[in-house]
């Protein structure tokens, strides 16, 4: 069996590996992607521990490979090449520093979070003494400056940039802010010796976000610059295309999948989180009300909605209380919890806590209307993300492609539309990603986009 591409999810507690094939075709004029004469092909998975704490990923990442074989009954696996996703190293820490958190704060967040990152510190306005601290104890991966439209506010980005540049701190620093200020950045950062990267305003103009450009480039900075995990070098080497973080892959990936079928949002409810991936661009009588517009594509990254290692936040959500009517033996479940539940009372249980990290999460990351009241009497208003037009809901993760119920607890981020929130209609149709292969696709997709599309179809049954 000839394996075309491996694609490694190198995780934090665990590494997975996706094998597929025919991916590729060989002609007269060499290797090219040609799905309309192919098939693609997913083989298989194989899964092992991550050993960061062993001092070396790869030996996770050969586990997962032996365990590939040994799923695929092979005596030999062999491969043409391997792409990756990582979030080994505690994931892609950044600090974000703007001028007015409404604004650009809030859109060079929106790009953090849509690459993957996860934001360690936000700041609005001039930098001080106890930020500059805070900066240097979390020791961000990359630190992400903006502010100011273009052609208006210049010193507070100017003035943070050179606070951050005298940290010192040989980390890569990326400007997203107003456009006249390029030429005093690049001489402050040759004079400090700072990696600088330089992108398009994140906020260039009121009321409108340019978040793509800043979000491209801190992925592009993750590949070069942020595999610190010990003996992601090695894996570097083994990798013959793009290392992405991983939730940037799964975001990759809702990208891909709605420019084919229409506006999507994915609910990734893991062991310690519960990230939401909304593609959509809203309804246009929403979008005439709203105060302050939205990215097209949004991620949220809930640390507190987990079903395993944070899952006593979701039992704290719900109420003991009202849980243990419906789980008389919720104590004794939630002591014994395991990563994976094993009979079909942990499924039963899991499922109820899945179900209130997918319904939370939703409230998070999806707008509402708001009235207000004033001398020409009720106006009404919107703010933040409107879903009213998403076609599918999505799940991936663990919990989402696994649980019996995985589809019902999906249906309940439903809405009837008689409620303020902006949240997904009543005919929003519910996808599974079977394979639990959105994050291997999306980073697939980097270099074979026909093929991932088609091997995201397939897994979704569309």
């Amino acid at each position: 069996m000839k394996i075309n591409v491996l694609v490694a999810e190198i995780g934090s507690t665990t590494t997975v590996v996706n094998a597929f094939s025919d991916i590729q075709i060989n002609n007269d004029k060499g290797l090219h992607n040609n799905v309309g004469a192919l098939c693609p092909r997913f083989l298989g998975q194989g899964q092992a521990p991550t050993t960061v704490l062993n001092g070396d990923v790869t030996v996770g990442l050969k586990g997962a490979v032996e365990n590939l074989k040994n799923n695929l009954k092979l005596d030999k696996i062999e491969w043409d090449e391997m792409l990756a996703t990582s979030s080994a190293a505690g994931g892609l820490r950044m600090t974000v520093h703007g001028l007015v958190y409404d604004m650009t704060v809030r859109a060079a967040k929106e790009a953090a979070l849509g690459a993957g990152a996860i934001i360690k510190l936000v700041t609005s306005g001039k930098l001080r003494r106890t930020d500059l601290k805070k900066i240097t104890d979390i020791k961000p991966n990359i630190i992400l400056v903006a502010g100011g439209v273009d052609y208006g506010e210049r010193d507070t980005a100017l003035h943070n940039f050179e606070m951050i540049a005298s940290l010192k701190l040989d980390i890569p620093v990326i400007y997203a802010g107003n456009i006249e200020n390029h030429e005093e950045i690049r001489e402050i950062a040759e004079e400090f010796g700072i990696r600088l990267y330089i992108v398009e305003n994140v906020y260039p103009k009121v009321d409108m976000l340019n978040v793509e450009p800043t979000r491209k480039v801190i992925q592009e900075v993750f590949e070069e610059h942020i595999i610190h995990a010990p003996g992601m070098t090695t894996v570097r080497d083994m990798v013959n295309g793009p290392i992405i973080p991983t939730p940037g892959a799964v975001m990759e990936a809702a990208k891909l999948l709605r420019s084919d079928i229409g506006d999507l949002v994915v609910f990734d409810v893991g062991g310690a989180t519960t990230d939401v991936h909304s593609v959509t661009e809203g309804s246009e009588e929403i979008n005439n009300i709203l105060i302050s517009p939205e990215p097209t594509a949004k991620r949220t990254v809930e640390g507190d909605l987990g079903v395993f290692v944070n899952l006593i936040h979701v039992v704290e959500r719900i109420g003991m209380e009202k849980l243990q009517t419906e789980f008389a033996d919720a104590e004794d479940l939630i002591n014994n919890a395991k990563p994976i539940p094993e009979t079909d009372r942990e499924k039963e249980f899991i499922e109820r806590l899945t179900k209130e990290a997918v319904q939370t999460s939703l409230e998070r990351h999806a707008g509402r209307l708001r009235h207000l009241f004033g001398p020409t009497g009720k106006k009404t208003v919107a703010e933040g993300k409107d879903l009213t037009n998403v076609k599918y809901l999505v799940g991936t993760g663990g919990a989402l492609t696994r649980l019996p119920k995985r589809e019902e607890i999906l249906q309940s981020a439903r809405s009837d539309g008689k409620t303020l929130e902006l949240h997904p209609k009543k005919d929003a149709k519910v996808l599974i990603d079977n394979h639990y292969i959105m994050a291997s696709l999306g980073v697939l997709s980097k270099k074979y986009p026909e093929a991932a599309l088609k091997l995201m179809k397939e897994s979704m049954g569309i």
